[in-house]
């Protein structure tokens, strides 16, 4: 019989303001040729592997050794993506998808279910997408230990475990994000060719532009701004920018040059823009800048 440890949960209504609700926490271990999903479920969480079924909650789910296929509507029913150990997948509710180990490896599987703002915010603000729902983030001790600490919680279920549980979800969309990542990226060239693109804006961020940069690491700019906004979080023109901004305050801090000179300085051809810019960066003016940091009075 296949291993199976989990755990179903009440919520209640202080449970879902605090911004994440856990409905479920387990693992499973399917062995080679055993029967996919194992009974020992609630009817609601049961599903035929060939129709697919559709939850009213997230799931993050962890594999940790063997193989298998995932498919959602998003990504096109019928359409079949590999899943292998050291993967992590998210399931969305409302969501049709449906998943299932090799019949000749089997597959064991850690999940924990939830719903919330938290999850929600994160979706709306881009950070995770059905369109993007798998995440390659090898074996790691310390996920694995999260999802143990999430089944012991649920398990006693002492007061404020759903609090606890809430935790452990974050921290889990926190390490699939930053996993998945590295994983991409220490495999990739890209990685060097952005540490070379940080380099010329330190060196030449009073002149360069974002064009010029994609240019002299012979990539084009669509797909240089691509991997540098997905590498570090922010575009091309906008790391150049803080850059220049950063100057500026260093400066207005440590040099007696006019706050015309120093926008020029920094890059900012036009006097009126970089007022505006760091006015509204920082809430001071460039000249209330400078006289706070350095103790003057205006």
């Amino acid at each position: 019989m296949p291993s199976l440890h989990l755990k179903y949960l009440a919520v209640s209504q202080s449970d879902i303001k605090w911004g994440t609700a856990v409905d479920s926490v387990g693992f499973q271990d399917i062995a080679p040729g055993m029967e996919y999903p194992p009974q020992g479920h609630p009817l609601t969480y049961l599903f035929s592997t060939r129709k697919g079924r559709i939850l009213n909650e997230y799931q993050i789910l962890y594999l940790t050794k063997g193989k298998g296929k995932f498919s959602s509507a998003t990504l096109g029913k019928g359409k079949f993506v590999p899943l292998e150990s050291g993967m992590m997948f998210l399931l969305f509710p409302g969501e049709w998808h449906t998943y299932f180990p090799d019949n000749a490896t089997g597959w064991k599987e850690y999940w924990i279910g939830f719903s919330g703002d938290f999850a929600n915010n994160l979706v709306e603000n881009g950070f995770f997408s059905p369109d993007k729902p798998i995440f390659k983030v090898n074996i790691h001790e310390d996920i694995v230990n999260l999802y143990e600490t999430a089944i012991s919680v649920a398990e006693k279920q002492e007061a404020g475990f759903q609090h606890v549980l809430a935790g452990i979800v974050d921290r889990l969309f926190s390490l699939a994000f930053y996993y998945d990542k590295q994983t991409f990226y220490n495999d990739s060239s890209i990685v060097n060719k952005i540490n070379e693109a940080k380099i010329l804006v330190i060196e030449n961020y009073a002149t360069i532009s974002p064009e010029e940069i994609a240019e002299r690491l012979c990539l084009s700019y669509s797909s240089f701004r691509k991997s540098f906004k997905e590498y570090t979080g922010f575009s091309p023109a906008k790391y150049i920018n803080d850059v220049r901004m950063n100057k500026a305050k260093e400066l207005l801090t440590n040099s007696d040059m006019s706050i015309k000179e120093i926008s020029y300085a920094a890059g900012f051809n036009n006097h009126d823009y970089f007022f505006t810019a760091f006015r509204k960066r920082t809430g001071q003016t460039p000249a209330e800048y400078r006289a706070f940091t350095k103790g003057l009075k205006l």
